[in-house]
């Protein structure tokens, strides 16, 4: 292939199905290609051995020419298999330019049809119901339930043309695409999204988490909008949520930092369809030899997708939820020889194989959480994702 130009928006442009495409703050990185890939590994907790068999991987990979680097995604469940390639060809640039006027969602297309939601808004409504009920007498303090969606295109989906489509519209986010196997579709297939969040980045010995937590949807009209980005910033509710998730990750970043600064509260951030709380931790890490890849499987899964404590969340998590998430809630991003990288979650998610997708949504669920409310939530977050594909059935 010919390089492309260094500019952020061509490598866009040159992201084709089979590449591998990251954009953040920091950078867009556009890959091509496969050296090597991860071995597939069957150890009861993948997660704790993954850093040392991927710094493995970097380090049995020559380096003749190109930079080397691990991308992939990271599933949600700590024994399944993480899908990681050292790529042949890598290209980088800065961050996608914001444009002066937002990008405007396509047009809704017709010929769109749901195959299957797990669960519906009344099986979703009667699990948040059932995890309300657990938190009395019990150490359980948050608990994320998700949803999936089935659906089926017209025709075969426009994958690059759906990664443009999400980077253009929330072009301060983390947009991704990789590829991996999927079980459903029987083959290969494209996992991609836009998420807001970030589990961890490393830059020399400078660390930087910035946890979500606590949503509410966004409105066009500007009062209401406003209205209800206050309301969220002064719930009792969403900030004991978010401050459930702060607490988790500064207690796991702390051992791993020399100095580490925490806000004294959250902010109020928003993307296109969301408006959220959030806290950017920064730290200086205590031993350089400590990769992103560490820290960040130290991390995953947060509280933010998962739940505190982490095991029994997750228990109630296999309780309540009729589906597999896959790498949904796990973790997308790069990790290079240096140990310098970007992990994201893996939220505002879909998995694309030739017509077909599914998708995802989650809310967190904390005590005084209303089942009704939780379901509206997921329905919002669905549409980051189905704005993108055109659809303007509501979830």
């Amino acid at each position: 292939m010919n390089r492309p130009s260094t500019r952020p928006e061509d490598l866009l442009a040159a992201y084709r199905t089979g590449r591998s495409f990251f954009t953040s703050r920091n950078g867009t990185l556009l890959t091509d290609g496969v050296r090597a890939e991860l071995p597939a590994y069957d150890g009861p907790d993948g997660a704790a051995t993954l850093p040392r068999r991927v710094d493995e991987l970097l380090r049995a990979t020559p380096r003749a020419s190109g930079e080397v680097l691990a991308i992939g995604a990271i599933p949600f469940e700590h024994d399944r298999p993480a899908f990681l390639t050292v790529p042949e060809a890598v290209w980088r640039s800065g961050p996608l330019p914001v444009a002066a006027e937002p990008r405007t969602a396509p047009e809704p297309t017709a010929g769109w049809q749901f195959t299957r939601l797990l669960p519906d808004q009344q099986g979703y409504a009667a699990a948040v119901a059932d995890a309300v009920g657990r938190f009395a007498g019990s150490p359980l303090e948050k608990v994320v339930l998700a949803r999936t969606a089935m659906l089926t295109a017209p025709g075969p989906v426009d994958v690059p043309a759906l990664v443009a489509t999400l980077a253009g519209l929330d072009p301060t986010g983390y947009t991704f695409a990789v590829e991996m196997p999927l079980a459903w579709s029987g083959g290969r297939g494209q996992f991609v999204g836009a998420t807001p969040e970030l589990v961890v980045a490393r830059a020399g010995n400078r660390v930087v988490a910035h946890p979500y937590a606590g949503s509410a949807r966004r409105s066009p009209d500007p009062a209401v909008d406003r209205e209800r980005g206050e309301r969220l910033a002064s719930s009792p509710k969403d900030r004991r949520e978010h401050a459930v998730v702060v607490e988790d990750i500064v207690g796991i970043l702390r051992p791993f930092c020399r100095t580490l600064t925490v806000p004294p509260g959250p902010e109020l951030v928003h993307t296109r369809a969301m408006w959220h709380l959030a806290t950017r931790i920064e730290g200086e890490l205590a031993d350089p030899a400590t990769t992103s890849l560490d820290l960040a499987c130290a991390l995953h899964p947060t509280p933010a997708v998962g739940g505190r404590p982490t095991d029994l969340a997750r228990q109630v998590i296999a309780e309540l939820e009729p589906f597999d998430r896959n790498c949904f809630a796990g973790m997308v991003g790069w990790t290079d020889a240096a140990g310098d990288g970007e992990w994201v979650l893996a939220l505002r998610s879909a998995e694309v194989a030739g017509e077909r997708l599914r998708l995802f949504a989650g809310a967190g669920i904390v005590a005084g959480s209303v089942p009704e409310s939780e379901v509206a939530e997921t329905a919002a977050k669905f549409r980051t994702m189905l704005d993108a594909l055109g659809v303007a059935d509501e979830l």
